[in-house]
């Protein structure tokens, strides 16, 4: 609670004036600094390209000389297209492997960027060909592997006349046939 007091009545260092007239004096300074560094390059670049290619000197030459001449500054831009492909594939080179390292990198700290998956439709047989591979061959009828259960019909039984049947029930005759029937 008291460190919540100070921080509140803690005043700024800098008033918003003299913070605005500071950020406008770096942006200027910045602003300098980019001119001589453009300005720096230029002239970096005009000195090593005077160096590297003194003026051509074509007056007074006779047609033989101004096509040797050709000859050996084509013969000079193969050499350069040579060196500026080797080093562009060694950049590429590097780049990729800078990739590889940096995805391994954030393998072993275990803070890896999820893709956002999107939805699929797939058929049942589709899901069980990419599951399973080459396994499977024919499309799986999950009906035909059902297991079948068969209903037993009940044994009707034949509508006789009673009387007869309490006929032959009668006396010891039809106790005994009780009796053969429990066993």
């Amino acid at each position: 609670m008291n460190t919540l007091c100070s921080l509140s009545q803690r005043k700024q260092k800098y008033s918003a004036t003299r913070r605005l007239q500071l950020k406008t004096k770096l942006l200027k300074t910045a602003a300098a600094m980019l001119d001589k560094d453009k300005q720096e390059k230029k002239q970096e670049r005009e000195a090593t390209l005077s160096e590297r290619l003194p003026p051509l000197q074509l007056s007074g030459l006779s047609i033989q000389d101004l096509q040797a001449l050709c000859k050996d500054l084509h013969h000079k831009i193969d050499v350069v297209d040579e060196e500026r492909y080797d080093i562009e594939v060694k950049v590429n080179k590097n780049n990729t492997e800078i990739e590889n390292l940096s995805q391994k990198i954030f393998e072993l700290k275990g803070k890896m960027k999820r893709p956002a998956l999107k939805r699929v439709k797939i058929s049942a047989d589709a899901m069980l060909g990419a599951l399973l591979g080459a396994r499977v061959k024919e499309s799986v009828d999950f009906k035909a592997n059902l297991k079948t259960v068969k209903k037993e019909e009940e044994k009707k039984e034949e509508v006789t006349d009673w009387r007869k049947n309490v006929e032959a029930m009668s006396g010891m005759e039809g106790r005994k046939k009780l009796f053969d029937a429990g066993q």
